[in-house]
Protein backbone atom coordinates (compact mmCIF):
# COMPACT_ATOMS: atom_id res chain seq x y z
CA UNK A 1 0.00 0.00 0.00
CA UNK A 2 1.00 3.79 -0.28
CA UNK A 3 -0.45 6.25 2.03
CA UNK A 4 -0.66 10.00 1.44
CA UNK A 5 -0.95 12.57 4.30
CA UNK A 6 -1.89 15.71 3.62
CA UNK A 7 -1.44 18.17 6.59
CA UNK A 8 -3.34 21.56 6.92
CA UNK A 9 -1.04 23.58 8.84
CA UNK A 10 -2.88 26.28 10.90
CA UNK A 11 -5.75 25.04 9.91
CA UNK A 12 -7.92 27.51 11.67
CA UNK A 13 -6.18 30.33 10.45
CA UNK A 14 -6.54 29.33 6.72
CA UNK A 15 -10.40 28.47 7.09
CA UNK A 16 -11.59 31.92 8.39
CA UNK A 17 -9.43 33.37 5.86
CA UNK A 18 -10.64 31.01 2.73
CA UNK A 19 -13.18 33.87 1.89
CA UNK A 20 -10.86 36.33 1.59
CA UNK A 21 -8.99 37.63 -1.46
CA UNK A 22 -6.34 40.07 -0.19
CA UNK A 23 -6.85 39.70 3.72
CA UNK A 24 -4.80 42.26 6.04
CA UNK A 25 -3.27 40.76 9.60
CA UNK A 26 -5.47 38.40 11.21
CA UNK A 27 -4.93 36.02 14.30
CA UNK A 28 -6.72 33.09 15.87
CA UNK A 29 -7.22 33.66 19.40
CA UNK A 30 -8.20 31.40 22.01
CA UNK A 31 -10.76 33.26 23.40
CA UNK A 32 -12.36 33.57 27.04
CA UNK A 33 -11.50 36.93 29.00
CA UNK A 34 -7.58 37.62 28.07
CA UNK A 35 -7.27 35.76 24.50
CA UNK A 36 -4.06 34.57 23.29
CA UNK A 37 -2.97 34.36 19.91
CA UNK A 38 -2.79 30.87 18.69
CA UNK A 39 -1.92 31.55 14.92
CA UNK A 40 -1.43 34.63 12.43
CA UNK A 41 -0.81 35.40 8.86
CA UNK A 42 2.20 36.77 7.22
CA UNK A 43 0.29 40.49 7.05
CA UNK A 44 0.39 40.08 11.05
CA UNK A 45 3.46 38.34 11.25
CA UNK A 46 5.45 41.39 9.37
CA UNK A 47 3.81 44.14 12.72
CA UNK A 48 5.35 41.97 14.98
CA UNK A 49 2.83 39.37 15.85
CA UNK A 50 3.94 36.30 17.30
CA UNK A 51 1.47 33.10 18.85
CA UNK A 52 1.19 33.08 22.41
CA UNK A 53 1.31 36.92 22.55
CA UNK A 54 -1.50 38.68 23.90
CA UNK A 55 -4.34 39.86 22.37
CA UNK A 56 -4.11 43.37 23.38
CA UNK A 57 -0.61 43.51 22.55
CA UNK A 58 -1.11 42.34 18.98
CA UNK A 59 -3.56 45.31 18.77
CA UNK A 60 -1.35 47.93 20.17
CA UNK A 61 1.19 46.78 17.14
CA UNK A 62 -1.66 46.30 14.27
CA UNK A 63 -4.81 48.62 15.53
CA UNK A 64 -6.33 46.98 12.15
CA UNK A 65 -5.81 43.60 13.18
CA UNK A 66 -8.73 41.16 12.26
CA UNK A 67 -9.29 38.66 15.09
CA UNK A 68 -11.39 35.79 15.48
CA UNK A 69 -12.03 32.90 18.38
CA UNK A 70 -10.88 28.89 16.93
CA UNK A 71 -13.87 27.35 16.20
CA UNK A 72 -13.19 23.47 16.76
CA UNK A 73 -16.82 22.88 15.55
CA UNK A 74 -16.35 24.63 12.13
CA UNK A 75 -12.89 23.13 12.26
CA UNK A 76 -14.50 19.61 12.12
CA UNK A 77 -17.40 20.23 9.60
CA UNK A 78 -14.18 21.54 7.52
CA UNK A 79 -11.86 18.36 7.71
CA UNK A 80 -15.10 16.39 6.79
CA UNK A 81 -16.17 18.85 3.58
CA UNK A 82 -12.21 18.43 2.51
CA UNK A 83 -12.01 14.91 3.08
CA UNK A 84 -15.48 14.62 0.92
CA UNK A 85 -13.41 16.81 -2.18
CA UNK A 86 -10.82 14.34 -1.90
CA UNK A 87 -12.60 11.52 -2.22
CA UNK A 88 -12.57 12.10 -6.19
CA UNK A 89 -8.77 10.65 -5.65
CA UNK A 90 -9.72 7.30 -3.72
CA UNK A 91 -12.38 5.76 -1.80
CA UNK A 92 -9.96 4.72 0.87
CA UNK A 93 -9.30 7.76 3.07
CA UNK A 94 -9.57 8.92 7.02
CA UNK A 95 -9.74 11.56 8.86
CA UNK A 96 -6.55 12.38 10.88
CA UNK A 97 -7.96 14.77 13.66
CA UNK A 98 -7.79 17.59 13.82
CA UNK A 99 -5.84 18.89 10.56
CA UNK A 100 -4.56 16.33 8.15
CA UNK A 101 -6.55 13.59 6.02
CA UNK A 102 -4.95 10.16 4.90
CA UNK A 103 -5.25 8.71 1.52
CA UNK A 104 -4.46 5.22 0.29
CA UNK A 105 -3.68 6.32 -3.25
CA UNK A 106 -1.64 2.55 -4.45
CA UNK A 107 -4.83 1.73 -7.03
CA UNK A 108 -5.07 5.03 -7.95
CA UNK A 109 -2.20 5.77 -9.63
CA UNK A 110 -3.01 4.36 -13.11
CA UNK A 111 -5.80 6.52 -13.19
CA UNK A 112 -4.27 9.98 -12.66
CA UNK A 113 -1.03 8.84 -14.44
CA UNK A 114 1.52 8.14 -12.08
CA UNK A 115 2.56 9.12 -8.35
CA UNK A 116 3.83 12.86 -9.63
CA UNK A 117 1.04 13.79 -11.28
CA UNK A 118 -1.52 12.71 -8.88
CA UNK A 119 0.36 14.78 -5.87
CA UNK A 120 0.59 17.64 -8.46
CA UNK A 121 -3.62 17.33 -8.66
CA UNK A 122 -4.13 17.18 -4.56
CA UNK A 123 -1.30 20.09 -4.44
CA UNK A 124 -3.46 22.17 -7.21
CA UNK A 125 -6.72 21.43 -5.71
CA UNK A 126 -6.15 21.92 -2.23
CA UNK A 127 -4.96 25.61 -3.61
CA UNK A 128 -7.90 26.12 -5.35
CA UNK A 129 -10.21 25.85 -2.31
CA UNK A 130 -7.99 28.20 -0.60
CA UNK A 131 -5.49 25.88 1.50
CA UNK A 132 -1.76 25.21 1.92
CA UNK A 133 -0.77 21.63 3.01
CA UNK A 134 1.95 19.18 3.76
CA UNK A 135 2.00 16.70 1.47
CA UNK A 136 4.35 13.55 2.50
CA UNK A 137 3.87 10.04 1.10
CA UNK A 138 4.97 6.89 2.97
CA UNK A 139 4.16 3.05 2.76
CA UNK A 140 2.62 3.63 5.96
CA UNK A 141 -0.42 5.78 6.96
CA UNK A 142 1.22 6.00 10.45
CA UNK A 143 4.73 6.83 8.67
CA UNK A 144 3.13 9.19 6.15
CA UNK A 145 1.37 11.21 9.11
CA UNK A 146 4.81 12.08 11.04
CA UNK A 147 6.49 13.06 7.99
CA UNK A 148 3.59 15.67 7.18
CA UNK A 149 3.42 16.68 11.07
CA UNK A 150 6.85 17.76 10.32
CA UNK A 151 6.61 19.74 7.45
CA UNK A 152 8.30 17.30 5.37
CA UNK A 153 7.32 17.01 1.66
CA UNK A 154 8.49 13.84 1.08
CA UNK A 155 8.01 11.08 -1.19
CA UNK A 156 9.06 8.02 0.24
CA UNK A 157 7.57 4.20 -1.48
CA UNK A 158 10.04 1.77 0.59
CA UNK A 159 10.00 0.68 4.27
CA UNK A 160 13.67 1.03 3.92
CA UNK A 161 14.04 4.74 2.96
CA UNK A 162 11.31 5.19 5.75
CA UNK A 163 13.49 4.25 8.88
CA UNK A 164 16.18 6.47 8.50
CA UNK A 165 13.95 9.30 8.20
CA UNK A 166 11.65 8.82 11.02
CA UNK A 167 14.81 8.35 13.16
CA UNK A 168 15.78 11.41 12.99
CA UNK A 169 11.67 13.02 13.81
CA UNK A 170 11.31 14.60 17.49
CA UNK A 171 8.56 12.43 19.81
CA UNK A 172 6.50 15.49 20.01
CA UNK A 173 5.15 13.99 16.82
CA UNK A 174 3.82 10.95 18.41
CA UNK A 175 0.30 10.88 19.68
CA UNK A 176 1.07 9.87 22.80
CA UNK A 177 0.69 11.91 25.86
CA UNK A 178 2.53 14.92 26.93
CA UNK A 179 3.91 13.33 29.98
CA UNK A 180 5.14 10.59 28.32
CA UNK A 181 7.46 12.83 25.95
CA UNK A 182 8.14 15.01 28.72
CA UNK A 183 9.96 11.87 30.70
CA UNK A 184 11.43 10.35 27.63
CA UNK A 185 13.54 13.64 27.63
CA UNK A 186 14.30 14.08 30.71
CA UNK A 187 15.92 10.83 30.31
CA UNK A 188 17.97 12.39 27.24
CA UNK A 189 15.36 10.60 24.35
CA UNK A 190 14.00 13.32 21.79
CA UNK A 191 13.89 11.22 18.66
CA UNK A 192 12.29 8.53 17.41
CA UNK A 193 15.23 6.92 16.25
CA UNK A 194 16.94 7.00 20.22
CA UNK A 195 13.27 6.03 21.43
CA UNK A 196 13.80 2.87 19.08
CA UNK A 197 17.07 1.91 20.58
CA UNK A 198 15.72 1.64 24.01
CA UNK A 199 14.90 -2.22 25.04
CA UNK A 200 10.97 -2.95 24.03
CA UNK A 201 10.37 -4.42 27.06
CA UNK A 202 11.46 -1.75 29.50
CA UNK A 203 9.73 0.92 27.47
CA UNK A 204 6.48 -1.03 27.14
CA UNK A 205 6.68 -1.57 31.18
CA UNK A 206 7.27 2.23 31.71
CA UNK A 207 5.80 3.97 29.44
CA UNK A 208 2.60 1.57 28.35
CA UNK A 209 2.27 -0.52 25.11
CA UNK A 210 0.83 2.14 22.93
CA UNK A 211 4.00 3.87 22.26
CA UNK A 212 5.77 0.75 21.48
CA UNK A 213 2.76 -0.19 19.20
CA UNK A 214 2.96 3.05 16.95
CA UNK A 215 6.30 3.07 16.26
CA UNK A 216 6.19 -0.43 15.07
CA UNK A 217 2.73 0.75 13.00
CA UNK A 218 5.21 3.70 11.20
CA UNK A 219 7.58 0.88 10.29
CA UNK A 220 5.01 -1.49 8.94
CA UNK A 221 5.69 -4.40 11.89
CA UNK A 222 2.09 -4.26 13.35
CA UNK A 223 -1.35 -3.62 11.21
CA UNK A 224 -1.94 -0.07 11.00
CA UNK A 225 -6.10 -0.46 10.51
CA UNK A 226 -8.05 3.25 9.53
CA UNK A 227 -11.77 4.16 10.37
CA UNK A 228 -12.75 5.23 6.64
CA UNK A 229 -14.24 7.91 6.19
CA UNK A 230 -18.17 8.16 4.74
CA UNK A 231 -19.42 10.59 2.95
CA UNK A 232 -22.42 12.59 3.26
CA UNK A 233 -25.68 11.89 0.81
CA UNK A 234 -25.63 15.78 0.36
CA UNK A 235 -23.50 18.64 0.28
CA UNK A 236 -23.88 21.18 2.96
CA UNK A 237 -21.41 23.95 3.92
CA UNK A 238 -20.86 27.11 5.51
CA UNK A 239 -18.35 30.12 5.01
CA UNK A 240 -17.93 32.79 7.38
CA UNK A 241 -16.61 35.75 6.01
CA UNK A 242 -13.93 36.82 7.19
CA UNK A 243 -14.70 41.00 6.59
CA UNK A 244 -18.63 41.87 5.83
CA UNK A 245 -19.02 41.51 1.71
CA UNK A 246 -21.21 44.40 -0.66
CA UNK A 247 -20.27 43.74 -3.90
CA UNK A 248 -20.70 40.92 -6.07
CA UNK A 249 -17.37 40.06 -6.88
CA UNK A 250 -15.66 39.61 -3.41
CA UNK A 251 -18.73 37.28 -3.08
CA UNK A 252 -18.35 35.20 -6.09
CA UNK A 253 -14.47 34.56 -4.60
CA UNK A 254 -15.64 33.33 -1.50
CA UNK A 255 -18.63 31.00 -3.19
CA UNK A 256 -15.73 29.66 -5.49
CA UNK A 257 -14.29 27.93 -2.78
CA UNK A 258 -17.41 26.31 -1.85
CA UNK A 259 -18.32 25.66 -5.76
CA UNK A 260 -14.53 23.45 -5.86
CA UNK A 261 -15.32 21.65 -3.15
CA UNK A 262 -18.88 20.68 -4.08
CA UNK A 263 -16.53 20.16 -7.43
CA UNK A 264 -15.05 17.71 -6.51
CA UNK A 265 -18.20 15.97 -4.24
CA UNK A 266 -19.93 15.26 -7.18
CA UNK A 267 -17.02 13.12 -8.70
CA UNK A 268 -16.57 11.07 -5.91
CA UNK A 269 -20.12 10.36 -6.30
CA UNK A 270 -20.23 10.24 -9.75
CA UNK A 271 -22.86 12.67 -10.09
CA UNK A 272 -24.35 16.30 -11.30
CA UNK A 273 -26.10 18.95 -10.13
CA UNK A 274 -29.33 19.58 -10.75
CA UNK A 275 -30.79 21.95 -8.21
CA UNK A 276 -28.32 24.38 -6.16
CA UNK A 277 -29.29 26.76 -3.32
CA UNK A 278 -26.83 29.57 -2.22
CA UNK A 279 -27.83 31.58 0.99
CA UNK A 280 -26.65 34.78 1.98
CA UNK A 281 -27.05 35.48 5.54
CA UNK A 282 -26.99 38.92 7.15
CA UNK A 283 -26.67 40.77 10.26
CA UNK A 284 -29.88 42.37 10.26
CA UNK A 285 -31.89 41.44 7.99
CA UNK A 286 -33.49 37.82 6.70
CA UNK A 287 -31.37 35.97 4.43
CA UNK A 288 -31.14 36.13 0.74
CA UNK A 289 -32.20 32.61 -1.21
CA UNK A 290 -30.83 32.00 -4.45
CA UNK A 291 -31.45 29.47 -6.20
CA UNK A 292 -30.18 27.26 -9.93
CA UNK A 293 -31.62 24.79 -11.55
CA UNK A 294 -29.41 22.90 -14.52
CA UNK A 295 -31.16 21.60 -17.38
CA UNK A 296 -29.11 18.32 -17.50
CA UNK A 297 -26.80 17.25 -14.51
CA UNK A 298 -23.12 19.21 -14.05
CA UNK A 299 -20.15 19.18 -12.01
CA UNK A 300 -18.40 21.79 -14.11
CA UNK A 301 -17.45 24.18 -11.58
CA UNK A 302 -16.77 27.37 -14.03
CA UNK A 303 -19.85 26.74 -15.56
CA UNK A 304 -21.75 27.04 -11.78
CA UNK A 305 -19.87 29.90 -11.16
CA UNK A 306 -21.17 31.45 -14.61
CA UNK A 307 -24.85 30.69 -13.69
CA UNK A 308 -24.09 32.29 -10.28
CA UNK A 309 -22.65 35.41 -11.75
CA UNK A 310 -25.63 35.91 -14.32
CA UNK A 311 -28.16 35.13 -11.25
CA UNK A 312 -26.50 37.88 -8.79
CA UNK A 313 -26.38 40.37 -11.67
CA UNK A 314 -30.11 39.32 -12.52
CA UNK A 315 -31.25 40.41 -8.87
CA UNK A 316 -29.72 43.54 -9.35
CA UNK A 317 -30.85 44.28 -12.58
CA UNK A 318 -34.32 44.06 -11.68
CA UNK A 319 -33.47 45.61 -8.47
CA UNK A 320 -33.63 43.99 -6.16
CA UNK A 321 -30.20 44.74 -4.06
CA UNK A 322 -29.13 43.06 -0.96
CA UNK A 323 -30.74 43.97 1.77
CA UNK A 324 -27.79 44.57 3.90
CA UNK A 325 -24.24 43.35 3.89
CA UNK A 326 -23.22 39.51 3.49
CA UNK A 327 -21.40 37.89 6.68
CA UNK A 328 -22.17 34.05 5.64
CA UNK A 329 -22.92 31.58 2.97
CA UNK A 330 -23.91 28.35 2.98
CA UNK A 331 -23.91 26.73 0.14
CA UNK A 332 -26.62 23.00 -0.67
CA UNK A 333 -26.95 20.39 -3.59
CA UNK A 334 -30.71 20.29 -3.23
CA UNK A 335 -30.38 17.84 -6.15
CA UNK A 336 -28.18 15.79 -7.87
CA UNK A 337 -28.83 12.93 -10.51
CA UNK A 338 -26.23 10.16 -11.65
CA UNK A 339 -23.94 11.72 -14.53
CA UNK A 340 -24.05 9.16 -17.55
CA UNK A 341 -20.97 8.69 -19.38
CA UNK A 342 -20.32 9.76 -22.82
CA UNK A 343 -18.86 7.57 -25.79
CA UNK A 344 -16.26 8.72 -27.80
CA UNK A 345 -15.90 8.47 -31.79
CA UNK A 346 -12.76 7.67 -32.97
CA UNK A 347 -12.78 10.67 -35.59
CA UNK A 348 -13.93 14.70 -34.17
CA UNK A 349 -17.29 15.17 -34.39
CA UNK A 350 -19.40 18.64 -34.63
CA UNK A 351 -21.62 18.01 -31.91
CA UNK A 352 -21.23 19.53 -28.79
CA UNK A 353 -21.62 17.76 -25.26
CA UNK A 354 -25.22 17.77 -24.26
CA UNK A 355 -24.24 20.13 -21.44
CA UNK A 356 -22.68 23.04 -23.87
CA UNK A 357 -26.36 23.09 -25.82
CA UNK A 358 -28.17 23.39 -22.30
CA UNK A 359 -26.02 26.56 -21.89
CA UNK A 360 -28.22 29.22 -23.75
CA UNK A 361 -31.11 27.80 -21.38
CA UNK A 362 -29.48 28.06 -18.49
CA UNK A 363 -28.22 31.39 -19.10
CA UNK A 364 -31.87 32.60 -19.94
CA UNK A 365 -32.94 30.78 -16.54
CA UNK A 366 -30.47 32.07 -14.07
CA UNK A 367 -30.98 35.66 -15.67
CA UNK A 368 -34.73 35.86 -16.23
CA UNK A 369 -35.70 33.38 -13.62
CA UNK A 370 -36.68 29.55 -12.98
CA UNK A 371 -40.44 30.11 -13.68
CA UNK A 372 -39.76 31.83 -17.16
CA UNK A 373 -38.19 29.06 -18.88
CA UNK A 374 -39.45 25.89 -19.13
CA UNK A 375 -40.29 22.51 -21.13
CA UNK A 376 -43.69 21.53 -22.03
CA UNK A 377 -43.97 17.37 -21.84
CA UNK A 378 -47.30 15.19 -23.34
CA UNK A 379 -49.27 14.08 -20.69
CA UNK A 380 -51.66 10.74 -21.04
CA UNK A 381 -55.32 12.07 -20.76
CA UNK A 382 -58.02 12.58 -23.68
CA UNK A 383 -58.60 15.81 -22.47
CA UNK A 384 -56.81 18.51 -24.81
CA UNK A 385 -56.28 21.00 -22.18
CA UNK A 386 -54.98 18.06 -19.67
CA UNK A 387 -52.49 16.52 -22.53
CA UNK A 388 -49.97 18.48 -21.67
CA UNK A 389 -47.68 19.70 -18.85
CA UNK A 390 -44.94 22.10 -17.78
CA UNK A 391 -41.57 21.04 -16.79
CA UNK A 392 -38.20 22.00 -16.04
CA UNK A 393 -35.90 21.97 -19.34
CA UNK A 394 -35.28 18.66 -20.20
CA UNK A 395 -37.42 16.50 -18.20
CA UNK A 396 -40.60 15.04 -18.29
CA UNK A 397 -41.43 13.09 -15.08
CA UNK A 398 -42.76 13.73 -11.49
CA UNK A 399 -39.35 14.96 -10.28
CA UNK A 400 -40.55 18.24 -12.35
CA UNK A 401 -41.64 20.95 -10.74
CA UNK A 402 -45.22 22.12 -10.35
CA UNK A 403 -45.99 24.91 -12.85
CA UNK A 404 -48.88 26.76 -13.92
CA UNK A 405 -50.15 27.49 -17.54
CA UNK A 406 -48.83 30.21 -19.55
CA UNK A 407 -50.94 33.31 -19.09
CA UNK A 408 -54.40 33.31 -19.75
CA UNK A 409 -56.63 36.06 -21.37
CA UNK A 410 -59.44 37.52 -20.31
CA UNK A 411 -61.37 38.25 -23.19
CA UNK A 412 -62.30 34.51 -24.13
CA UNK A 413 -65.51 33.10 -22.80
CA UNK A 414 -65.16 29.47 -21.04
CA UNK A 415 -67.58 26.87 -22.02
CA UNK A 416 -70.00 26.76 -19.12
CA UNK A 417 -68.39 23.18 -17.87
CA UNK A 418 -64.69 23.92 -19.35
CA UNK A 419 -61.99 22.70 -16.96
CA UNK A 420 -59.19 25.53 -15.60
CA UNK A 421 -56.10 24.89 -17.97
CA UNK A 422 -53.73 24.94 -15.07
CA UNK A 423 -50.93 22.03 -15.57
CA UNK A 424 -50.70 19.85 -12.86
CA UNK A 425 -47.03 18.06 -12.34
CA UNK A 426 -45.61 16.04 -15.33
CA UNK A 427 -46.06 12.63 -15.33
CA UNK A 428 -43.66 9.67 -15.39
CA UNK A 429 -46.40 7.64 -17.41
CA UNK A 430 -46.19 6.92 -21.14
CA UNK A 431 -48.31 9.79 -23.54
CA UNK A 432 -51.27 7.48 -25.63
CA UNK A 433 -50.84 6.31 -29.24
CA UNK A 434 -50.98 9.12 -31.80
CA UNK A 435 -53.67 9.38 -33.91
CA UNK A 436 -53.61 9.51 -37.61
CA UNK A 437 -52.35 12.32 -39.41
CA UNK A 438 -56.38 12.87 -40.57
CA UNK A 439 -57.77 13.45 -36.87
CA UNK A 440 -54.39 14.74 -35.39
CA UNK A 441 -54.96 17.69 -32.83
CA UNK A 442 -52.92 20.85 -34.15
CA UNK A 443 -50.12 21.96 -32.19
CA UNK A 444 -51.56 25.40 -31.54
CA UNK A 445 -54.07 25.01 -28.70
CA UNK A 446 -56.19 27.84 -27.03
CA UNK A 447 -55.57 28.39 -23.47
CA UNK A 448 -59.40 28.40 -23.15
CA UNK A 449 -62.06 27.45 -25.72
CA UNK A 450 -63.34 29.94 -27.67
CA UNK A 451 -66.86 30.11 -28.17
CA UNK A 452 -68.04 30.56 -31.57
CA UNK A 453 -70.75 31.90 -33.50
CA UNK A 454 -73.95 30.25 -34.82
CA UNK A 455 -74.87 31.63 -38.51
CA UNK A 456 -77.97 29.31 -40.36
CA UNK A 457 -77.32 26.68 -37.35
CA UNK A 458 -73.89 25.91 -38.07
CA UNK A 459 -70.63 27.49 -36.48
CA UNK A 460 -68.68 30.32 -37.60
CA UNK A 461 -65.75 32.10 -37.18
CA UNK A 462 -65.41 35.46 -39.40
CA UNK A 463 -67.86 33.53 -41.46
CA UNK A 464 -69.30 30.20 -42.25
CA UNK A 465 -67.55 26.84 -41.37
CA UNK A 466 -67.18 23.66 -43.44
CA UNK A 467 -66.79 20.95 -41.79
CA UNK A 468 -64.14 18.57 -43.34
CA UNK A 469 -63.69 15.79 -40.83
CA UNK A 470 -65.88 14.33 -37.65
CA UNK A 471 -67.07 13.85 -35.92
CA UNK A 472 -64.28 12.30 -32.31
CA UNK A 473 -65.80 12.03 -29.50
CA UNK A 474 -63.56 12.46 -26.88
CA UNK A 475 -65.70 11.22 -23.51
CA UNK A 476 -63.09 11.52 -20.17
CA UNK A 477 -62.81 12.64 -16.67
CA UNK A 478 -65.66 10.92 -14.87
CA UNK A 479 -63.04 9.20 -12.40
CA UNK A 480 -62.07 13.05 -10.84
CA UNK A 481 -65.36 14.76 -11.19
CA UNK A 482 -64.27 16.83 -14.20
CA UNK A 483 -66.07 15.26 -16.88
CA UNK A 484 -66.15 15.91 -20.37
CA UNK A 485 -68.03 14.81 -23.31
CA UNK A 486 -67.43 16.52 -26.86
CA UNK A 487 -67.52 15.94 -30.32
CA UNK A 488 -64.66 17.02 -32.02
CA UNK A 489 -64.40 18.46 -35.79
CA UNK A 490 -61.45 19.62 -38.44
CA UNK A 491 -63.31 22.58 -39.82
CA UNK A 492 -61.92 25.00 -42.71
CA UNK A 493 -63.16 28.95 -42.87
CA UNK A 494 -63.61 30.69 -46.06
CA UNK A 495 -59.84 32.18 -46.47
CA UNK A 496 -58.70 28.24 -45.91
CA UNK A 497 -57.51 28.07 -42.19
CA UNK A 498 -58.34 24.99 -40.80
CA UNK A 499 -59.62 24.59 -37.22
CA UNK A 500 -60.05 22.34 -34.61
CA UNK A 501 -63.31 23.14 -33.17
CA UNK A 502 -65.93 20.55 -30.56
CA UNK A 503 -69.77 20.05 -29.25
CA UNK A 504 -70.71 19.50 -25.91
CA UNK A 505 -73.30 16.78 -25.78
CA UNK A 506 -76.75 17.25 -25.36
CA UNK A 507 -75.72 21.16 -26.58
CA UNK A 508 -76.03 23.87 -29.46
CA UNK A 509 -72.96 25.66 -28.54
CA UNK A 510 -69.59 25.31 -30.69
CA UNK A 511 -66.08 26.03 -29.32
CA UNK A 512 -62.95 26.55 -31.16
CA UNK A 513 -60.21 24.54 -29.28
CA UNK A 514 -57.08 25.07 -31.57
CA UNK A 515 -55.24 25.94 -35.14
CA UNK A 516 -53.52 24.14 -37.55
CA UNK A 517 -50.79 25.86 -39.40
Amino acid sequence: MLWVCMHLSDFSLQLWLQGLRDPGPAVITTGGNRPEVLSCNPPARSHGIAPGMTVSAAVALAPDLIQRPRDLVAEQHALERVAAWAGQFTSRLSLAQPDALLLEIQGSLRLFNGLRSLLLHLSAGLSDLGYTATIATAPTSTGARLLARAGMNSTVTEIARLEPMLAGLPLILLDQPEETTHMLAVMGVHTIGECRALPRDGLARRFGQSLVDELDRALDQLPDPRKPYLPPTRYTARLVLPAPVYETEPLLFATKRLVMELAGFLRMKQAGITKLKLTLHHEDSKPTIVKLGFAVPSRDPQRILTLLRERLSGLELHGFKLPDRVEAITLVSEETRPLGSRNLSLFPEDRLPEEQRWLIIEHLRARLGVDAVYSIASHPDHRPELSWRVCEPGRNDLEGREAASPRRSSSTAAPPDSLSTAAPPCSSSTAPPPRSSSTAPPLWLLETPRRLQILDDAPALDGPLTLLTGPERIESGWWDGNDVGRDYFIAEDTSGTRCWIFREHNSTSWYLQGLFS
